[in-house]
């Protein structure tokens, strides 16, 4: 076969990439708490002689493994315990309506409404949605015990099996998640200052720009269930706020083109290992004294750093918290129930749920299909966009259901039932945080056995159930596609150019406040950070969106380098501001408004997806201002935005 036969019978693109695990390491202890927390109730359960009770409880443990993913102990409780009270509601109202038809149709897709819609709030109210509607299905479709609130107690127990296993830690490493994101910011940073000047920059920016959201978001959520200031979270605060313009010098090096001298990066990693360990003793940088605007702000920033990380603790009302720290309860509770109720997205979201959850029931109880709760299993897990491409996901759930059915398939018919169940499930149960750090179709492979092997300690149909789950997943699967992705035109007419243009607005804003003399600092620094995390959450959608068959994955693929544009205009930005904050002439006043005209023209280009006139004139002015790298960058990014000669019609037209 020639290598051009080769290349046209390989899969596409955009499906590979969706199905290629992610390099990403096992987290050693999540696995030991997967493995006990599944097995040691199977264990009880048979002692008991209760292998159903046993299964229910290992269940509900499933979904608090799911669940485990945070780092820091208290958002371990709020991931694992919110999620098991929706789950209790869940399959309350699953078991009421087990067996009762249209009934049964009707509570599915109106909890599949309200699952959808509170899904959209955040990642806590995602996973409570899903195992609101996980549950109900559950509940629904599997004869459980009886009385009515044995299951919600049942798989509740597990739930708080998995907390307790993942809360044995906090009262010897209460704070030490957080300072060790804070310390991975830190060392990410220091990856930053070696590529400065050098090959890879781009992608070592993006990484710091990621860390530093996790470890704002991480410290931030914690502040804001504590009713007074607390010491170590202010100071880990003050820590992170140092070292933004550490990140902004960072910005400007790379500009100048040199690399830096290794001992910059050497004093950042010191002060990493102080952030997480410990001050090892007393700091003095070994830095050559500066001469230039960049120079002087590597210096100055490195030193801010180090006073802040290795002097005594901060005043905490001197510490800005401004950059995210979240509202009062009482204000949050309020706007998001606006925000939920009165949001398209949300509304769209929820609908689509329901319809493709109300089919699945349908078919389900017209069709003689033998306990066929795993439709709409199926249909639950694979329709959600918030954890990336439906169409994707919906392949993935396919090869991922046929690998975990191999498995599963063995297991029921080499392993007898009892006691054995015990260590298979010890073994399968640890397989699954291990395998879902490497993606959808790798988590489903090892959700699958086990879901089944409990499902048949409920049911007793032993090997059948291999066969019937194979076609209710494909069915499951099928329904996703027809009913939630195909009859849907967003999903197929990408509106990713109106996201870029809104960043590009964004962008705009900033490059005006970063050269206004009316505003300060701070200002600029929490204008810097919104506009990086947008920009971070626009590459994830894009890069969401090139796992999409054609024409959405196509013009995700044409828009993508105006993303990587417009984070060169950030970046150029950041680099000029840090020069005039060092002592570099400032930009005139025309000069910045003339920039920020034309990146406003550039966000009206990409949403009109029309064909321009002809190119505007690029943005003109002293080629030694300090804006001069500015203006290269907007005149790249709107070359890219432009239409060809050749083609005549612009990128996603």
């Amino acid at each position: 076969m020639t290598l051009k036969e080769r290349v046209r019978l390989a899969p596409p693109a955009w499906l590979v990439s969706g199905l290629r695990p992610q390099r990403t390491p096992v987290n050693r202890a999540a696995v030991a708490r997967a493995s006990v927390a599944l097995s040691a109730p199977l264990a009880v359960g048979f002692a008991l002689d209760r292998p159903v009770f046993g299964a229910l409880v290992s269940i509900g443990a499933l979904s608090g493994v799911i669940g485990d993913t945070a780092d820091a102990y208290r958002m371990r409780l709020l991931n694992i315990a919110v999620p098991q009270v929706f789950g209790a509601v869940g399959v309350t109202l699953g078991t009421v309506a087990y067996g009762r038809g249209w009934l049964t149709v009707a509570v599915l897709t109106l909890v599949a409404l309200v699952s959808g819609m509170i899904s959209s709030i955040g990642a806590v109210a995602s996973a409570s949605g899903l195992l609101l509607l996980l549950n109900a299905v559950i509940g629904s479709g599997l004869p459980l015990p009886r009385p009515w609130w044995a299951p919600p107690l049942l798989l509740g127990l597990g739930g708080l099996f998995v907390l307790a296993l993942a809360l044995l830690g906090w009262p010897l490493r209460g704070g030490a998640p957080e300072r060790s994101a804070v310390a991975r910011a830190y060392r990410a940073v220091a990856d930053l200052l070696d590529a400065a000047g050098c090959g890879g920059f781009g992608e070592r920016r993006r990484a710091v720009t990621q860390s530093l959201n996790d470890s704002y978001d991480l410290i931030l959520a914690r502040r804001a269930t504590d009713h007074v200031r607390n010491p170590s979270l202010v100071r880990l605060l003050a820590q992170l706020n140092a070292l933004i313009p550490v990140v902004e010098a960072a910005l400007a090096a790379d500009q100048r083109g040199r690399p830096l001298p290794p001992d910059v990066v050497t004093q950042v990693r010191m002060l990493a290992d102080a952030v997480e360990h410990g001050p090892p003793g007393r700091y003095r940088p070994a830095l050559a004294p500066p001469a230039t605007p960049t120079e002087r702000a590597v210096d100055h920033a490195l030193r801010h750093a180090a006073g802040v990380v290795l002097g005594k603790d901060p005043d905490p009302h001197n510490v800005d918290d401004r950059l995210g720290r979240p509202a009062a309860l009482g204000v949050r509770v309020r706007g998001t129930a606006r925000e939920v109720l009165f949001s398209e997205a949300s509304w769209r979201y929820g609908l689509r749920l329901a319809l493709c959850v109300g089919l699945a029931q349908t078919l389900v109880s017209v069709v003689e299909l033998d306990r066929s709760y795993w439709v709409p299993l199926t249909v639950t897990f694979v329709l959600k966009p918030d954890f990336g491409s439906v169409f994707s996901r919906a392949v993935g759930r396919g090869l991922g259901t046929v690998a975990g059915l191999v498995v599963a398939a063995a297991v029921l018919a080499e392993v007898p039932r009892g006691w054995w169940d015990v260590p298979v499930m010890f073994v399968l149960g640890g397989l699954i945080p291990a395998f879902s750090a490497k993606g959808y179709a790798f988590q489903t492979a090892a959700i699958t056995p086990v879901i089944l092997l409990l499902s048949d300690l409920l049911s007793r149909e032993g090997i059948g159930l291999v066969g019937a789950r194979l076609v209710d997943s494909l069915i499951g699967c099928a329904i996703v596609l027809v009913a939630g992705y195909l009859l849907w035109p967003e999903s197929w007419h990408s509106r990713i150019g109106d996201r870029l243009a809104d960043s590009v607005d964004h962008a705009a804003r900033h490059v005006a406040l970063a050269f206004s003399t009316e505003a300060d600092h701070a200002e600029r620094a929490r204008s810097r950070r919104r506009l990086y995390r947008d920009l971070s959450a626009v590459r994830s959608e894009f890069q969401r969106a090139l796992t999409e068959p054609p024409p959405a994955g196509t013009r995700a693929a044409a828009w993508w380098p105006l993303v990587v544009a417009v984070e060169r205009i950030a970046d150029a930005t950041t680099a000029a501001g840090v020069r005039v904050d060092h002592g570099a002439a400032p930009p005139a006043r025309g000069e910045v408004d003339e920039v920020v005209r034309h990146l406003r023209e550039l966000a009206g280009d990409i949403r009109s997806r029309e064909e321009p006139a002809g190119l505007r004139a690029e943005p003109g002015g002293d080629e030694r201002s300090v804006l001069e790298p500015v203006r290269q960058e907007v005149a790249a990014a709107r070359m890219i935005a432009s239409p060809s000669a050749a083609s005549g019609t612009p990128p996603g037209s």
